[in-house]
């Protein structure tokens, strides 16, 4: 019996472990070692090339573009999902009537199937769509939304953006309700504005959950992949096109697993760096001098 208590929390994670065992420990390093091999001659017979995958990586223009693409989505979409969320949040929080109404209206979003989303904005974006009959009442040109490089990855990144605020808002309605109701009557004693109640005592409570949603929004960002592929197909000339989408291709496509490898090895070091960055910009004070 004490054998059993002493041991029991461990058994009882084994499952888990069993899980992330199969698919990601495993997977993961399957995915380092065929970084290492080159299967464009023959994917039944792989040559073992060295480093080769990730020297073409590096030497190529068309993974620069990329990455620069993912970084760009990354721009576009990240700040709008931590800022406006929270925002929706703070106004959601307050006595209003039919509150859950709201709630349930914005968090619509998340419960709609991400391909379902992307086909019904792809026709919204159409060159005789909508959006562009509505443009047209006020005297405005027709635009590419999606054939235009100028707008095709800021048309996908509103899609991601659409479909996230009602999650991150609610990663965020149930971080307000830990801030203490005494401090917002202390700021209302002392004639504390609407905003400055808020960046007072609202954002410093709840900063280590702003680091949760932007880490959680960030890695969102990096692996973008449905919306690009129902919408874009990774064009007009890749100008949409992110590494996961990339990796697809090279992949799934071209049967180049060397190669594909290779670059989710590539992205899963920018992932984990940018983790380590938002960690270290929001929770800062918790880790010393890190």
């Amino acid at each position: 019996m004490k054998f059993y208590a002493k041991y029991s929390p461990y058994l009882l994670l084994l499952p888990a472990l069993a899980v992330l065992l199969i698919f990601f420990f495993i997977p993961f390093v399957q995915t380092i070692f065929l970084g290492f091999q080159d299967y464009s001659a023959s994917i039944y017979n792989p040559q073992w090339v060295g480093l080769e995958n990730y020297v073409k990586l590096f030497h190529s223009s068309l993974f620069y573009q990329v990455l620069l693409n993912t970084f760009l989505y990354l721009i576009i979409a990240v700040p709008v999902l931590v800022i406006f969320p929270l925002f929706l949040a703070i106004l959601i929080n307050q006595k209003l009537r039919g509150i859950t109404l709201y709630k349930l209206l914005i968090y619509f979003p998340v419960i709609v199937s991400i391909v379902v989303a992307a086909i019904a904005f792809k026709w919204l974006y159409a060159q005789e769509g909508i959006l562009n009959y509505l443009i047209s009442l006020i005297g405005i040109e027709p635009v590419g939304w999606l054939t235009d490089t100028k707008f095709a990855l800021l048309s996908v990144a509103f899609v991601t953006i659409w479909k996230g605020i009602g999650y991150y808002m609610m990663i965020y309605l149930a971080a307000l309700m830990s801030v203490p109701q005494e401090l917002y009557e202390a700021c209302d004693v002392d004639g504390a504005g609407f905003f400055s109640k808020h960046l007072t005592v609202t954002i410093p409570h709840i900063m280590p959950v702003i680091a949760l949603v932007t880490t959680i929004s960030s890695i969102s960002a990096m692996k973008v992949f449905a919306e690009i592929y129902v919408m874009t197909k990774g064009g007009p000339l890749n100008s949409s096109k992110t590494i996961v989408y990339y990796i697809y291709e090279r992949a799934f496509e071209n049967l180049d697993l060397g190669y594909a490898s290779a670059l989710a090895v590539v992205l899963l070091a920018v992932v984990m760096l940018l983790s380590l960055i938002n960690i270290l910009c929001f929770e800062k004070n918790k880790y010393g001098d890190v």
